[in-house]
């Protein structure tokens, strides 16, 4: 079962993030049927944002991130809320590349140069907006610099997702630490040296390592001390409702011409891939509610 939970360490100077994702990350694999770099760019993504939604304090509080760039995957979009549910889907979910150099899944060859964009809906007039370039497309790196120039966060993400032969998630999952204000060199070299030494986090995770033990594997010697945990799923809330408030939004005039058609129209859902038919008869009652 996936789950995250929330650290701190050295006296609340260090403020930390694991999840395990294997579930969630398979969940998006079947539903977009995403080739093997796409399952690991999405999977990255996902992982992330479930952390980062975890930030946020408001129970209908939401968070998205979009990156966009100019490689063959075109770009992908993920939200995430503060209790674990997150979803998300890539623009191009087919797109197969040879590995890169290191033998590795290209994930930064396939979103290629672009652009990073942060969207905190936290129930204000405004949402929060922040936007970094892609430093590397491989994700963590990029959300690694995103909290440095957006929200001056010294912070370390390590995100990972590995494939079974037959193409199915075998291993998913990561961690966020960030330095909160205040935090002395001291603490801030040890971790350096730590991380610098440390293997992947799909390697801790195909050791058998749990999201507690991660944690303690980069922190341990820091008084790390678990505050929560709370489960992670890829959860979709889209429904028949919502698909025909969308509908009656379009307008009048389009609503009529799909009348016109005679055909049962399918309306799918971008996150989750579900299929909605809607028949003449009820594009008729849309109609009525439509202005």
């Amino acid at each position: 079962m996936d789950y995250m939970i929330r650290a701190t360490a050295a006296g609340g100077q260090v403020r930390a993030f694991a999840a395990t994702t294997r579930d969630t990350v398979e969940s998006a694999r079947a539903a977009h049927n995403t080739s093997p770099v796409a399952t690991a760019a999405l999977g990255r993504l996902l992982t992330g944002s479930a952390m980062m939604g975890a930030m946020m304090k408001g129970e209908k509080d939401l968070l998205t991130i979009k990156i966009e760039g100019d490689g063959p995957i075109g770009g992908m979009t993920v939200t995430a809320d503060s209790k674990g549910n997150v979803k998300g889907y890539a623009v191009c979910p087919e797109v197969m590349l040879p590995p890169n150099e290191k033998g590795k899944l290209d994930v930064g060859g396939a979103l290629g140069l672009g652009v990073l964009t942060v969207i905190k809906d936290l129930g204000m007039k405004e949402p929060y907006v922040g936007q970094t370039i892609l430093v590397t497309g491989e994700i963590a790196e990029d959300l690694t610099y995103y909290f440095a120039t957006s929200e001056q966060t010294p912070s370390s993400v390590a995100l990972g997702v590995l494939m079974n032969r037959e193409n199915t998630v075998r291993q998913a999952g990561g961690f966020i630490l960030q330095m909160m204000p205040g935090v002395s060199e001291e603490v801030v070299s040890g971790l350096e040296k730590r991380l610098s030494q440390m293997v992947s986090v799909t390697a801790l995770l195909e050791e058998g390592k749990t999201p507690e033990e991660i944690l303690k594997h980069v922190l341990g010697d820091l008084d790390l001390e678990i505050l929560d945990r709370m489960p992670v799923k890829f959860f979709c809330n889209c429904s028949k409702e919502r698909i025909e408030k969308a509908l009656v939004s379009v307008g009048r005039q389009e609503l009529q011409e799909m009348i016109d058609e005679g055909k049962t129209i399918e309306v799918n859902c971008h996150f989750c891939g579900r299929h909605y038919p809607v028949t003449v008869e009820e594009l008729k009652g849309l109609l009525l509610q439509a202005r």
